[in-house]
């Protein structure tokens, strides 16, 4: 058995069961609806309430939360290796870090190494897939963590956008654009940079064609087809992501095409019917 944990955010995307095979522990950040606080929900039961006209918002992992994950397993003589979700949307990292340094004074014994994965969605997941089956090969941590370091920055994000009314809410874009966008079909395409932070990188005439430049930036900027995986995540609109998921195997052949849903906490932010395509890359532009 492997002498260290593995703890990821839920921010990854990957589904329950696939965490719970590969052994990855989650620190799950939060999301409030009207003044319910959550962990966890159901995700069909999220968007309905979304579509009902929530507006969740969405709270960081704090110190104290990976201060009571990291306590057990220190005690338990186990090393922790920490994935955490990108600092350039949340202040999640730099809480692993102050409960790190306070953790290190009380159990000097123990090692707990951090990576800011710089990462979202099933972008982060690629990362923390790879690297729980590199712990599950019996990879030491060390190298478990140079293989992210090396990595995340290699993991290309794609977006697109079909709700401007929710972009506009969340502050991303103004009234007047949101109207006038809507009335002409335009479909934002958005992108993860270096920096981990949500950019824009254009938009298109209508969904057909915003899936076509999700398209075409995989196939000009991933890598290895067959021998790596294409994620595809989708904000309830599963109907659409299976369809391109299906166009992207025909096309590039990938050795897998994974596909689920974007989670409550980054749903919370982008709304309904966004998809996301996320592989391994070039580099993330």
């Amino acid at each position: 058995m492997s002498n260290y944990v593995l703890i990821a955010n839920n921010t990854c995307d990957l589904p329950e069961e696939l965490l719970k095979e590969l052994d990855v522990t989650v620190l799950p950040l939060g999301f409030t609806i009207g003044d319910d606080n959550y962990k966890t929900m159901p995700v069909k039961e999220f968007y309905q309430k979304v579509r009902e006209g929530a507006m969740p918002s969405t709270n960081a992992a704090n110190v104290g939360e990976y201060v009571d994950l990291f306590e057990p397993a220190l005690e338990a003589g186990k090393d922790i290796l920490c994935l955490a979700f990108s600092s350039g949307l949340s202040t999640t990292y730099n809480s692993a870090v102050i409960a790190a340094e306070e953790m290190a004074e009380k159990y000097p014994d123990r090692k707990i190494l951090l990576v800011d994965t710089l990462a979202v969605c099933l972008g982060e997941g690629l990362l923390v897939r790879g690297a729980a089956e590199r712990r599950l090969a019996g990879e030491s941590m060390e190298a478990v963590r140079d293989w992210v370091e090396e990595t995340k920055l290699k993991v290309a994000h794609w977006f697109t956008v079909n709700d401007l009314g929710h972009l506009k809410r969340g502050g991303r874009i103004s009234g007047a654009q949101a109207v006038i966008g809507g009335m002409l079909g335009v479909k934002p395409i958005l992108r993860v940079n270096d920096e981990g932070r949500l950019v824009s990188a254009g938009k298109a005439r209508g969904r057909a064609a915003a899936l076509a430049e999700l398209q075409t930036q995989l196939e000009k900027s991933g890598v290895n087809f067959a021998e790596e995986t294409v994620y595809i995540a989708h904000a309830d609109c599963e109907e659409d992501a299976l369809k391109f998921a299906e166009e992207v195997r025909v096309k590039l052949n990938p050795k897998e095409v994974f596909v689920n849903f974007v989670g409550p906490v980054i749903g919370s932010h982008t709304g309904i019917g966004v998809i996301a395509v996320l592989y391994l890359a070039t580099g993330r532009e």
